[in-house]
């Protein structure tokens, strides 16, 4: 499975640019999430021991800030379903994907998201690093590619307070 992760993120790094901006985060049934990086704030739930529901707010620079809420379906271990909608009401967006996890480390858990619609496509690969039981550090790659305008891709870090 490392293999298979370490590919995508080769893949993904060298020239497939599309991400979810809240990180993959290992949750426990009845767990939240709270998470905040430069751009990005986000909140989730684990409801069921293979459901997460969420939601995010990125800001987007010239695209504005982009309200999410999600749902996360534990496919299996280290394959996740990802459905969503963006910036409710007319406009509302539905978005589909899928995050693979691993581990990288006693201490560190990798993944790569990717989820897309008819009007974006985003890509975040990245490393979730346990700095104590309940706070973790995210280090990550995102790029977020509308289909009308440029992409947006950057390097983010950011921490998660699970409670």
């Amino acid at each position: 499975m490392k293999k298979i992760v370490l590919t995508l993120v080769v893949l993904f790094t060298v020239g497939v640019a599309t991400g979810f901006a809240a990180p993959v985060n290992d949750l426990t049934k009845g767990q939240t999430a709270v998470g905040v990086s430069s751009d990005t704030f986000y909140l989730e739930n684990k409801i069921a021991d293979n459901f997460t529901i969420g939601y995010q707010n990125v800001d987007r620079g010239r695209y504005g800030n982009m309200d999410d809420i999600y749902g996360q379906l534990n496919l299996s271990s280290n394959l996740i379903g990802i459905v969503g909608g963006r910036d409710f009401g007319s406009n509302s967006k539905l978005y589909l994907g899928l995050a693979l996890t691993t581990p990288l480390g006693a201490n560190c858990d990798g993944y790569a998201s990717f989820v897309g619609s008819n009007e974006f496509k985003e890509l975040q690969v990245g490393a979730n690093f346990k700095l104590t039981h309940n706070v973790d550090l995210n280090v990550n790659y995102h790029s977020f590619m509308p289909d009308e305008g440029s992409n947006q891709n950057g390097v983010g870090v950011g921490a998660t307070l699970k409670f």
